[in-house]
């Protein structure tokens, strides 16, 4: 068996983040748009699967090292995922950010996925930074249950490299 790993996946990268509005299990609604000025980690996920279950220790001790800075938002797949598992798993992880459900278009838009390449590796994190941009992204690559995240250490240095570039002001929305 190969040992898990994260690798970053290039082509996902180095781009605007496509903007949504999905709600969470209690029909709330988040947009992208209302992150603006933070750095924030989309972890794009399912809730049965077991690497997805063990992100949330990392993302949660990077959320309580930068609160003010980094905002984390989770987004799973309403096909897959329901109200239900979204709250046994909030419950099991001790989550303390938003839950979103996706009918599919955010997750095909951060993934580029088309008719000839629709498969969809999850867990993908994203990293976009104050002004929208992607900065890095990183998919499971291997097999297993192993914590894809024993290898992410490297996202706290990119986090800190993009909180010591915020100085300036965060860039107007492109129209």
């Amino acid at each position: 068996m190969a040992a898990a790993r994260m690798d970053a996946a290039g082509e996902l990268s180095n781009r605007r983040a496509p903007g949504f509005s999905l709600p969470d299990s209690n029909i709330n609604y988040h947009d992208l748009a209302d992150y603006r000025g933070k750095i924030v980690l989309l972890d794009l996920i399912k809730t049965s699967c077991p690497v997805c279950n063990s992100s949330h220790k990392i993302l949660e001790t990077v959320r309580q090292k930068y609160p003010d800075k980094v905002t984390i938002i989770t987004i799973v797949p309403a096909m897959e995922d329901n109200t239900g598992t979204v709250l046994q798993f909030v419950k099991s992880n001790s989550v303390k950010t938003p839950m979103l459900f996706d009918c599919g278009q955010v997750m095909a838009s951060y993934l580029k996925l088309t008719p000839k390449k629709s498969n969809i590796g999850l867990p993908h994190l994203f990293l976009i930074d104050a002004n929208g941009m992607i900065r890095n992204d990183w998919e499971y690559v291997g097999g297993g249950a192993t914590s894809v995240f024993e290898a992410l250490w490297p996202l706290l240095k990119e986090v800190e490299m993009l909180i010591n570039q915020q100085s300036g002001p965060v860039a107007p929305p492109k129209k």
